[in-house]
C-alpha cells in the first residue's frame, strides 16, 4: 500500500483491476475527494499498455517504418541496406525502445497514484458482499462502492494440439519474425498481427472459418483490404476451419475440418476471440449476474444488478476498446462521486484497426443502414458514396495499394449516419470526422468545406 492507506481498511471506492478502466475510476473518484483502494497484482494499465494497445502500435510503426523505406528504395533513396535482406528490423533493439516507453507509462501511473492519495494493493480480491473485498492476503476491505475492472485474455480454442499455438500475449514475447507464421482468426487481432508480420519479414498465411475479414466493418471496404494483403504477400484462407494442430515447435501444420493438412509453419497465432476475467471474483457467491460467455452483466449505467458494485471494460460486453472502459469509468464517477448525470453513449463509436493500411468506421455500415432504412417503406431513402483512389506516395513508387473511403447517408437532407476509410493515415483521419457525424452532419456541410490538397483526407469533403 502507499503512504494514504485507510488505516481502517475502509473506502470511498474499491477498484479490482489496474488497467484502463479501474485506472480511469480511480483517478476520477479520487478527484472528487472519495478515499480510492486499487487491487491490481500485475502491471499497471493491464492488456492495452501491457501486452494490447500500446506495444501493438509500437510493433504497427516499426511495419510501417519497414514499408516506407523499402519504397524509398524504390523512389531512388540509396539506404545502403543488406541486399539479402532490405530494411530489416533488429527486433532487440527496437524491443528495447517499446519498453522503455511502456516503463514510463508505468512510473508515470505510479507518481499520479501517489499524488492523488490511491492505495494501490498488488494482489487480487474476491468479493464477499456488495461492500467488502477479500484480498488474497486475508485481509478485507470494504467500501460503499466497488467497481470491477479485471478485463480480459485470449482465448486458445479447445481442439487438439493447441498447446503447440501462441496467443496475442505471447507475440510480445518474441525476439524475431518468424520465417513461416499462420494466423488463426479473421478478427482485429489477427489481421493486425498479419499485417504486422508480414512487413516485418515473416510469410504469413491467415486462415478463417467465414468468408471475410473483420465482420462489422463494412463488407465492401474489408475486401479491398483483403486485396491490399494479397498484394503485400499474405496469403489468406477463407472457409477454413481449424480443428487440430500437429507436429512440435517449429514445424506445426494445421489440420483443417475437412482432414487437409498444410505445410509446416515455425509459428501458429491463435487469434480466436477472448474471455472475460470473472472468474475467481467470487460472483456467485453474491449474486452479481453474468452472460453465457462469462462477461459482467452491467445496465447502460454500467451497474450491476447488485446494489453498489459496478464494471467497466473487458470484462463487461461493452464494445472491447480501451477509450470506451475509460469513458465509461470516468463517466460513472462523476455520476456517483461527482453529482452529474453522466453515462456513456454507445451509439456512434469510432473504432479503428491499425491493419496496413488501416481500416475505420464510424456510424453505420452498408448492411446495417440498408436494413434500417433501405426498404421499401422509405424508397430511396439511403444514399451511398464511394471513393477509391491510390495516395500520392503509393501511386509514386507504383504500389499496388489501393485506399476506399464511403459515406452512408440517409434522408432528403443526406445526413451522414456511416464513415468507412480504408487507407493511408485512415486512424488519423477518422477522429475528427467523427465529431462531425456525432453532431448530425449532412453531406451539403462536406461539400460546403475546403478541402486540403493534396490529401487523402479531402476525399471525404469531395464525393459526389
Amino acid at each position: 500500500m502507499n503512504s494514504s492507506d485507510s488505516a481502517d481498511g475502509r473506502y470511498d471506492l474499491i477498484v479490482v483491476g489496474g488497467g484502463s478502466g479501474g485506472l480511469a475510476g480511480a483517478f476520477r473518484a479520487a478527484e472528487y475527494g472519495a478515499r480510492v483502494a486499487l487491487l491490481e497484482p500485475g502491471a499497471l494499465g493491464g492488456t492495452c499498455v501491457n501486452v494490447g494497445c500500446v506495444p501493438k502500435k509500437a510493433m504497427w510503426l516499426a511495419a510501417d517504418i519497414a514499408g516506407k523505406l523499402r519504397m524509398a528504395q524504390s523512389l531512388g533513396f540509396g539506404l545502403h541496406a543488406d541486399p539479402q535482406r532490405p530494411c530489416a528490423l533488429d527486433w532487440p533493439t527496437f524491443i528495447v525502445h517499446r519498453q522503455r516507453y511502456i516503463a514510463n507509462i508505468h512510473d508515470s501511473y505510479r507518481r499520479r497514484l501517489d499524488a492523488s492519495g490511491i492505495a494501490v494493493l498488488p494482489m487480487r480480491a474476491q468479493l464477499v458482499d456488495a461492500n467488502t473485498v477479500e484480498c488474497e492476503n486475508g485481509a478485507r476491505l470494504s467500501a460503499a462502492r466497488i467497481l470491477l475492472a479485471t478485463g480480459g485474455r485470449p482465448l486458445r480454442p479447445d481442439i487438439p494440439g493447441a498447446g503447440l499455438g501462441a496467443v496475442s500475449d505471447d507475440f510480445f514475447q518474441w525476439c524475431a519474425a518468424p520465417a513461416r507464421v499462420a494466423i488463426v482468426g479473421a478478427g482485429y487481432i489477427a489481421v493486425e498481427l498479419a499485417g504486422v508480420l508480414q512487413a516485418l519479414g515473416s510469410q504469413v498465411e491467415l486462415f478463417a472459418r467465414g468468408a471475410r475479414l473483420l465482420d462489422g466493418f463494412d463488407a465492401e471496404l474489408t475486401a479491398q483490404l483483403a486485396e491490399d494483403y494479397r498484394q503485400n504477400g499474405v496469403r489468406l484462407h477463407f472457409g477454413h476451419a481449424v480443428a487440430a494442430l500437429e507436429g512440435e515447435p517449429g514445424r506445426v501444420r494445421l489440420r483443417g475440418a475437412d482432414g487437409s493438412l498444410s505445410e509446416a509453419f515455425d509459428q501458429v497465432v491463435f487469434a480466436t476471440g477472448r474471455r472475460p476475467n470473472s472468474a475467481g471474483l467470487g460472483l456467485e457467491r453474491i449474486g452479481v449476474a453474468t452472460d453465457a460467455r462469462g462477461h459482467i452483466a452491467v445496465d447502460e449505467l454500467n451497474a450491476t444488478n447488485v446494489a453498489g458494485i459496478d464494471a467497466v471494460g473487458d470484462v463487461t460486453a461493452d464494445p472491447q476498446l480501451t477509450p470506451v472502459a475509460i469513458a465509461a469509468a470516468r463517466r460513472l464517477m462523476d455520476r456517483v462521486f461527482g453529482g452529474r448525470d453522466g453515462r456513456l453513449s454507445r451509439q456512434d463509436i469510432p473504432s479503428v484497426v491499425f491493419s496496413h493500411p488501416p481500416i475505420g468506421k464510424v456510424g453505420l455500415s452498408e448492411d446495417e443502414a440498408r436494413a434500417r432504412y433501405g426498404d421499401e417503406r422509405h424508397g430511396d431513402n439511403l444514399h451511398i458514396y464511394r471513393a477509391g483512389f491510390r495516395p500520392m506516395l503509393y501511386a509514386l513508387a507504383e504500389s499496388p495499394q489501393r485506399s476506399l473511403f464511403k459515406l452512408i447517408c440517409v434522408g432528403q437532407e443526406r445526413r451522414v449516419v456511416g464513415i468507412h476509410l480504408l487507407g493511408e493515415a485512415a486512424d488519423e483521419i477518422l477522429q475528427g470526422f467523427a465529431v462531425a457525424l456525432k453532431r448530425g452532419i449532412t453531406l451539403d456541410d462536406l461539400r460546403d468545406t475546403v478541402a486540403i490538397h493534396p490529401t487523402s483526407a479531402e476525399e471525404v469533403v469531395l464525393m459526389r
